[in-house]
């Protein structure tokens, strides 16, 4: 039977499924495994999400977990970075990357990127990166000096087209990138499960640690269909728990609605980074931000997520680096005026990030 609850104690599940609030105890690495993906088409950013969930960590424990190959990037979902421990790199594109690359067919075309060029550049690949790893820039002067100009947005689509076939992914870091690496090179051999239990371990793990949630969120998320979303949901039976909140369905773990009895937020108030998983996690991001100021988040709908401000869950303000500061100083914007306990818990998590940015 679904168990009725409120709009402010579903994000408060949230917060704690997202190791939010509070922070997870654990390794960088283990807070990435736990959340599945993790937003990161923007490295600085996606570095902060990781470090804000896991209690003590530093800029520069991710990066080692980066160096140590425990943690990956690539595009596993939505042509969107994400990065993923690596050991769950396989299995996710055995059931993503076909209607990934469906999806992108059409503009494969458009940049005359036929299927014999792709094969091309995936032969190349194979050879030249054997062993060894590449940035970016070093990567697109190999495609050029291979006769597949790089050049308007090609170079991308085939770094995309590479990820899908489980190919590349981005390894260590190289400057304040990463580098391209055989994904055979970087990661250990591994048996698949079958694609009913990877199905199942899907949707355990997204509603482990993005539920509650929606069914067509998840179906969002990951882009399968909602046949395999449901079938998924339905063989991890007793292990999902239904809460509804004015007629919809929301979905989250079992184990994690347990863990999360009786547990008070540690603050009210966070700093998360742009584009972060509390609110790209979801189709609907209406629960936690208000329709009025959703255009101050991604200004003039321009696909860039500013980094937000909550408060008990809900979006109050967007912050930023400090103008003309050489330290890692932040500065908010509210949306309303803020209380003083607000403006003092603020503080407490803009002086997480600057601890955080600094080591």
């Amino acid at each position: 039977m679904a168990i009725e609850v409120s709009a402010r104690e579903l994000l408060r599940l949230r917060e704690f499924t997202q190791r939010i609030d509070p922070p997870a105890t654990g390794t960088v690495a283990e807070t990435v495994r736990h959340l599945l993906a993790v937003q990161a088409q923007d490295f600085a950013n996606a570095l902060w999400a990781v470090g804000l969930r896991t209690k003590g960590s530093t800029r520069s424990d991710v990066l080692a977990a980066l160096e140590s190959g425990e943690v990956v990037r690539t595009l596993p979902m939505r042509g969107t970075l994400h990065f993923v421990a690596a050991e769950d790199l396989r299995w996710m594109l055995t059931l993503t990357s076909a209607r990934s690359l469906q999806s992108a067919k059409t503009r494969f075309e458009n940049l005359g990127l036929d299927p014999d060029t792709l094969k091309r550049a995936a032969a190349i690949t194979r050879t030249e990166l054997d062993g060894g790893a590449m940035n970016r820039d070093q990567f697109m002067k190999l495609l050029a000096g291979n006769g597949i100009p790089p050049d308007g947005q090609r170079g991308y689509h085939v770094i995309f087209y590479l990820t899908q076939l489980s190919l590349v992914c981005w390894g260590p870091p190289s400057g304040t990138q990463q580098a391209l690496v055989l994904v055979d090179d970087w990661i250990p051999a591994q048996k698949i499960p079958t694609r009913e239990a990877s199905l199942a371990q899907f949707a355990l793990r997204y509603f482990g640690s993005h539920g509650p949630a929606t069914e067509r969120d998840f179906a969002w998320w990951t882009k399968l269909t909602l046949a395999d979303v449901r079938a998924a949901m339905i063989a991890c039976g007793a292990d999902l728990t239904e809460l509804t909140h004015t007629g919809t369905s929301y979905w989250i773990s079992s184990s994690e609605l347990d863990a999360a009895s009786g547990r008070k937020p540690v603050s009210a108030v966070h700093a998360l980074p742009g584009f972060d998983e509390y609110l790209l996690g979801y189709r609907d991001r209406l629960l936690p931000l208000a329709a009025e100021h959703s255009q101050r988040i991604v200004p003039g709908s321009n696909g860039i997520f500013l980094p937000v401000i909550t408060s008990r869950g809900r979006v109050v303000g967007t912050w930023r680096r400090a103008a003309r500061s050489k330290t890692d100083a932040i500065e908010p914007e509210h949306f309303a005026a803020a209380t003083a306990a607000e403006h003092v818990s603020f503080a407490r998590a803009a002086s997480a990030y600057a601890k955080f940015a600094s080591r």
